[in-house]
């Protein structure tokens, strides 16, 4: 995504907007005066009326793809309890820094925080919270593989360490700074390619799609 703009509106509603974000731009504000800029500033800037807090979920710095922003405060309750509930449809796109031989399966892994190397997660079977992935191979191309992600639960880096860490796919995402051989921000290759919910006043079922830019 490195000639779209930060943030881009692909869809609105006088409810909430669906937008397309881009690698290596924050989805919430950090901390610091330099770390304000992010996804729910954007949209508030845009949207005059919008409420303080829009987040409804987040997506990593370096993930791109489609996020759902809320404007009112009944639409955010609504959205953030479709996505703690399960009720929403994510899927992502990734490539891989190797050969994938599998065609499919589903990731079941136990990780947490590593209190010593933030924001890294680690594997620990123990006391680690588990996260689920479907995941697919869709093709090899020049020595990496492109795959699909579906994510069941929505664990902090959950795709990146099932990508990478021996007991899940055993190959790191391209680009992946923590996981993997990337040396900078904006260079991971995951984006948020398909996202559906329910509208929070309608029920209507809304279904996006967004072209990953790799």
């Amino acid at each position: 995504m490195q000639d779209r703009p930060p943030v881009r509106v692909v869809y609105e509603d006088p409810d909430f907007v669906v937008v397309e974000k881009a690698s290596g731009f924050l989805s919430v504000p950090g901390r610091g005066p330099e770390k304000r800029d992010c996804v729910c500033a954007r949209v508030r800037d845009l949207y005059p009326d919008c409420i303080p807090n829009p987040e409804v979920h987040r997506l990593d710095m370096d993930t791109s793809g489609l996020m759902v922003v809320a404007l009112k405060v009944d639409s955010q309750r609504n959205l953030s309890e479709q996505f703690r509930l399960r009720r929403t449809r994510k899927r992502y796109t990734a490539l891989l820094d190797g050969r994938l031989e599998g065609e499919r399966g589903t990731i079941e892994l136990r990780f947490r925080l590593d209190l010593e190397n933030r924001p890294r997660q680690i594997h620990d079977a123990e006391n680690g919270k588990l996260g689920i992935t479907h995941w697919e191979r869709v093709s090899i191309e020049s020595g990496v593989t492109r795959v699909a992600f579906v994510p069941v639960t929505g664990r902090t880096h959950q795709l990146r360490v099932h990508a990478a860490h021996d007991l899940g796919l055993g190959i790191p995402i391209v680009g992946d700074p923590l996981y993997g051989g990337g040396t900078g921000p904006a260079q991971l290759k995951l984006h948020a390619c398909e996202l559906g919910f329910q509208h929070p006043r309608t029920g209507e079922k809304l279904d996006f799609d967004s072209t990953p830019p790799f």
